[in-house]
């Protein structure tokens, strides 16, 4: 049996775990695809590809030209163009398709979430009152607090952000998680944050910070996560790298009993 051709889309912790497990294991060959939003992204053992397919008809021809046997999307839970488009590409390839979505964050006891279903009203709620704001939400989604003069902004994303979209008040932090709880707890001492601001992104890797605002009695405005795009239900959907690896394991061992 040939090995079995799998395309990752990553850019998530989900689709790490699986480019390590893939690039160790003979009976698949796999590739990661990156759309490019990250400037210096963590390398892959897969062979990678980054940039954009050129949409649905162009992700469906790279299926087909790639003779790609199971697509795997492990995009960002906030990543809904994407995840629309593996669904319907997969679709028309007529191949199996994968979303691994790690569960939300929930709150704990002690938190003082307040939940808003995007970055304008997560903006909206900041108030008229000047707060001093620590805001993790990726370095393409500073828009809706651009016009605020009245708040000053702790950024922090992985690259630096346009200084365009900043708010007038702002500091920037380039890092990337995990992140200490500790650590979190002193950053947010030192620069006198009265409330954070952030996506339900879940995951490990910057949870600590919601533990830090917990500890320091700190509000959290909550960006909730987008509906589902319609359309987007072709495929399974797991919520760990564990579960990820079991479906392709069961797919593989088909694929043998077919003799592909």
């Amino acid at each position: 049996m040939s090995r079995l051709k799998v395309l990752v889309l990553g850019g998530t912790t989900e689709a790490a775990g699986l480019a390590i497990r893939l690039a160790d294991d003979p009976r698949f060959e796999g590739k990661m695809s990156l759309a490019g939003v990250t400037v210096a992204p963590r390398r892959s053992p897969l062979a990678t590809r980054t940039g954009g397919f050129g949409g649905i008809v162009g992700l469906t021809h790279y299926l087909d030209d790639n003779r790609i046997a199971v697509l795997i999307d492990a995009t960002h839970p906030f990543a809904n163009q994407m995840t629309l488009h593996a669904a319907r590409a997969a679709g028309n390839a007529r191949i199996p398709l994968l979303k691994v979505l790690r569960p939300p964050w929930r709150a704990e006891a002690g938190d003082q979430w307040i939940p808003v279903p995007d970055l304008r009203a997560a903006a909206s709620a900041l108030g008229n009152a000047p707060q001093r704001v620590f805001l993790t939400i990726g370095r393409k989604n500073l828009v809706p607090f651009r016009a605020d003069a009245e708040h000053f902004y702790l950024v922090r994303s992985v690259d630096p952000p346009d200084p365009a979209a900043l708010p007038m008040q702002t500091v920037v932090i380039t890092d990337r998680g995990p992140f200490d709880a500790a650590a979190e707890q002193e950053l947010m001492a030192q620069y006198r944050i009265t409330v954070l601001i952030t996506r339900n992104a879940g995951g490990d890797a910057t949870r600590a910070k919601l533990t830090a605002a917990r500890s320091l009695g700190l509000p959290v405005i909550m960006v909730d996560r987008p509906p589902a795009p319609a359309d987007s239900t072709n495929g399974t959907v797991v919520s760990n790298v564990e579960a990820a690896w079991t479906w392709l394991e069961r797919h593989h061992a088909a694929a043998a009993l077919r003799g592909v």
